[in-house]
């Protein structure tokens, strides 16, 4: 089978998701990379209709989103073993999905970790220390609840390793690496040890960041 190509910029939280699934489903790819902070430009727009990334071509295939990109590539390699059969499961994995992307990342990632990891390393900003304090109370309250979602699950959507999983370990990686993130994770000591199992798996290791900002940390 043809080699998926993922455009996108190395270590973004969204590109890792679909590098994940494609660790995971063993599926052979390569990255074409993207300028980050690069605009909403024609060049991107060819790619994607809305300036966004990731993106993939499979062969004569190209898609866009992340959740259509991972449910695709679990599908195409077989079987799929990414999604739960149980509906109920299902609806927790999906669940789980839209808490990263609606609340998660707009309320914690785009601010408390942009301002702690990504601005410093890759435009050289400080931080906005008042930006960061006004972020903890909805770091608090979505880590506390996929905290509460997970309970004593091995995985976030239940007893395997889901999408959710895939999604949602890439922005954690990088909340964790915030100061913020020790007193907020000492409350939800079952979602810290998840992310450190996730963080033992070959997958997440050989989808790394960038060294750069590894070493934000």
């Amino acid at each position: 089978m043809s080699e998926i190509i993922i455009h996108g910029v190395p270590g973004s939280p969204y590109m890792r998701a679909v590098q994940l699934a494609c660790e995971e489903k063993h599926a052979p790819y390569s990255i074409a990379p993207v300028i980050p902070g690069g605009g909403d430009t024609a060049e991107r727009r060819a790619l994607h209709a809305f300036g966004r990334i990731p993106i993939i071509d499979h062969g004569d295939f190209r898609l866009y989103e992340t959740q259509a990109i991972t449910r695709y590539i679990d599908a195409v390699f077989g079987p799929s073993t990414l999604t739960p059969s149980d509906p109920r499961q299902m609806a927790r994995m999906n669940q789980i999905i839209g808490i990263i992307d609606w609340y998660f990342f707009q309320l914690v990632g785009r601010t408390l970790v942009f301002q702690r990891v990504v601005g410093p390393v890759l435009f050289n900003r400080p931080a906005d220390e008042a930006a960061c304090a006004a972020a903890i109370p909805d770091a608090e309250r979505t880590i506390g609840e996929l905290n509460r979602l997970l309970g004593d699950n091995a995985f976030l959507a239940g007893d395997r390793l889901s999408h959710a999983d895939l999604v949602a370990a890439p922005h954690l990686f990088y909340f964790a690496m915030t100061p913020e993130s020790a007193a907020i994770f000492a409350k939800s000591p079952q979602l810290k040890a998840w992310l450190e199992r996730m963080n033992t798996r070959e997958s997440m290791q050989r989808s790394a960041p960038p060294g750069s900002l590894l070493k934000s940390a």
